[in-house]
């Protein structure tokens, strides 16, 4: 059975279509996420995979097969970095223990993806590495730990203040540390743009709320 599933990933990525093994996967992966990879872009698939975690649509065969596509191609460019990472950061969330051995790749790729271009999609890369090495078990980060994370997180904020992402994951920062008087004005700002955020974004901002408590926001002049 496991190699049966593994023949249908392949030829779903390859196009090479053997009746039911197709069927199979056209029935579990969305049409969108192979739309994507049959173009060959990773950075896309990444994308389509982000638009259907947002929406809550996503299944645990849409982040295998991402991460399967975007793995077939090793570019070294930004974008692919960030879209390695991404893709290898949500197929981690799915498996949890299981995919342990995981976290190192999206440290890595993330960083490379910095390297190479620090100001993609306005320092995406360095949100996502800021966020895992806060969040992640200090075990199984190498490159980086939790004081690093939030210096990267606050220089998002300031350097990028209209993204309103980087301050939701601010705030996620602080109230993950127990420190959650200093994400106040992060999760006001938040509060304030919600509809700016995606909808998995905001469940995260509801979320941080019921820990942290109710933010004392400014009313208005």
């Amino acid at each position: 059975m496991a190699t049966t599933r593994r023949v249908t990933r392949v030829a779903a990525l390859t196009g090479v279509c053997l009746a039911m093994s197709c069927a199979t996967w056209r029935g579990r992966v969305s049409p969108a996420l192979e739309a994507a990879a049959e173009h060959g872009d990773p950075l896309a698939v990444a994308d389509a995979l982000e638009a259907l975690i947002a929406e809550g649509d996503d299944t645990p065969a849409d982040r295998e097969y991402a991460y399967t596509a975007v793995t077939r191609d090793d570019e070294d460019t930004a974008a692919y970095a960030f879209a390695r990472a991404t893709v290898t950061g949500r197929l981690v969330q799915q498996r949890g223990l299981l995919a342990a051995n995981l976290v190192g790749e999206v440290e890595d790729w993330a960083l490379r993806s910095i390297e190479l271009d620090p100001s993609f999609r306005e320092g995406a890369a360095a949100r996502l590495l800021g966020t895992l090495w806060v969040l992640a078990p200090a075990s199984l980060v190498k490159r980086g730990d939790s004081e690093r994370g939030l210096e990267l997180l606050t220089t998002l904020v300031r350097d990028h203040p209209d993204q309103v992402e980087n301050h939701l994951r601010l705030a996620e920062a602080y109230i993950a540390l127990h420190d959650p008087a200093p994400a106040e004005p992060h999760l006001c700002v938040c509060l304030a743009e919600r509809t700016v955020l995606r909808h998995d974004e905001q469940r995260l901002l509801d979320q941080l709320v019921r820990v942290a408590g109710a933010p004392r926001c400014p009313t208005g002049p």
